[in-house]
């Protein structure tokens, strides 16, 4: 097939140089993309009138139809076409002659296909972003239906103090909305059109950029020509964020599988969500979550790729940056699924409560409390500190815990323990009187999920 470019050159490039050089292998992808921004450039050339109007209604009409008959089937990518634009604009050409070779005026494929990575990158901002509202609706759900639920807070993998669940979920809606965060500010500073930029130097058509801007959306014109067709940093950026989502995924993956184990048992992940063994009869166990934590590293591996990609590209366009597509489509396709598969294993899983409370108290979490509580009694708190410390040794040489010792055991090892003390290291007084906001008391708890009530709701009406 002619290439856009072959006037130049008396002789055919090498197949396997062709082959290395085309993209429409990948590129295809933003087919919806290329025909959005070639209708959006046709009609600002038509009311700048650098074409007729009769010459865009035929170039629209054609794009319409091929955008048409790629959707349902009728006509298929041509893929030995060197890239996607190489095969609308020639599919043009063949459907309405002459008129279809002038819809590359005033534009080159740099900022072609500057806009089109942009376009893409922009809706799946959008998408991602909509896919972690879903999740901390559900993440939510759980908070509200496990305030009283108690299990054991952790630092370095050793129990620590008593939490709920719902104040250990929501550690993580905190994670996942800042996640949602980075992905309106990434929206924002990349929400600004190429087109008119050309291959590096602008042209000496009279585009009117600001309409092309407007036609799709965009807050308006990039304001440098050769950055336009350079920059991939919002492609950088927008790695980076979905690097961090697969971190946040990735921890949370982490904890369902520890929860999962025959040692923790706090969990039961839905049969949907969990595979057997092709050996060993009695194993269910939590690939999905596994899936998720393994994945991470290819997300993060096409940040590094296309940091390393752009490291040493002079301005403007090089050949190099064909090498965001992959990255970006391969690390947006595995977010986008890692997420909709961990929201519904979040969706579906039970909790064994009875269980995860007992894990605390057979923990010492509430040794901190016992602490304090001789410290309500005169105590000073580093005395306090050491006398709790030979309780606990106490209890791990009787096999035993802090409430289950009688009280002359107590006060075996220091005279100021009282009756009272039962009450003060109980599960439910070590969560309840941690009264802060943002700690797992339940008061402060229902602040915070009144709180993220109110933040779902704003960003339902500002959809609408």
């Amino acid at each position: 097939m002619a290439q856009l470019w072959g006037g130049r050159f008396t002789k055919e490039t090498d197949q396997m140089v062709y082959d290395f050089n085309a993209s429409i292998g990948f590129d295809k992808r933003l087919f919806h993309e290329d025909i959005e921004g070639s209708v959006a450039h046709v009609t600002m050339l038509a009311k700048q009138g650098i074409l007729t109007e009769g010459e865009r209604d035929k170039i629209l009409e054609g794009l319409s139809g091929i955008r048409k008959d790629v959707d349902d089937g009728t006509l298929e990518i041509d893929e030995t076409c060197e890239d996607i634009h190489s095969f609308v604009e020639a599919e043009l050409i063949r459907r309405i002659g002459d008129a279809g070779k002038k819809l590359h005026t005033g534009r080159s494929r740099n900022d072609q296909v500057a806009l089109d990575m942009r376009l893409y990158a922009r809706k799946h901002v959008t998408e991602v972003d909509g896919l972690l509202k879903e999740l901390l609706t559900v993440i939510l759900t759980v908070m509200e239906e496990n305030m009283g639920t108690y299990m054991p807070g952790f630092t370095h993998l050793q129990k620590a103090q008593p939490v709920t669940l719902a104040h250990h979920y929501g550690a993580y809606f905190e994670m996942f909305k800042r996640d949602r965060q980075r992905m309106s500010d990434i929206y924002e500073r990349m929400n600004y059109c190429p087109l008119g930029a050309g291959a590096l130097a602008g042209t000496t058509y009279p585009l009117d950029r600001e309409c092309t801007a407007s036609l799709l959306g965009f807050a308006g014109p990039t304001l440098n020509s050769m950055d336009s067709v350079s920059d991939r940093d919002y492609l950088i950026e927008f790695l980076a964020a979905l690097s961090t989502v697969m971190m946040h995924l990735s921890r949370f993956s982490e904890e369902i599988i520890i929860w999962n184990s025959n040692e923790y048992q706090f969990v039961e992940i839905d049969d949907a969500y969990s595979t057997g063994s092709s050996i060993m009869p009695q194993k269910k166990n939590p690939d999905i979550a596994e899936l998720v934590r393994g994945k991470t590293g290819r997300v993060y591996g096409a940040l590094m790729s296309l940091l390393t990609t752009m490291k040493g590209i002079p301005l403007a366009y090089n050949k190099d940056m064909q090498e965001d597509k992959e990255l970006t489509f391969d690390a947006i396709d595995t977010v986008e699924n890692c997420v909709t598969l961990f929201t519904g294993m979040l969706r579906t899983m039970k909790f064994r409560k009875e269980r995860m409370a007992a894990s605390a108290m057979n923990g010492f979490t509430n040794a901190t409390d016992a602490a304090d509580y001789l410290v309500g009694k005169g105590v000073p708190f580093r005395d306090a500190h050491s006398i709790i410390g030979r309780l606990v040794l106490y209890c791990v040489e009787k096999g035993t815990s802090i409430d289950r010792l009688s009280l002359d055991e107590l006060r075996g090892i220091s005279d100021k323990f009282d009756e009272d003390i039962y009450m003060a290291v109980s599960l439910e007084t070590c969560v309840e009187k941690r009264l802060t906001i943002g700690g797992p008391g339940p008061e402060a708890m229902r602040k915070v999920i009144e709180k993220h009530k109110e933040y779902l709701a704003e960003e339902k009406s500002q959809t609408k």
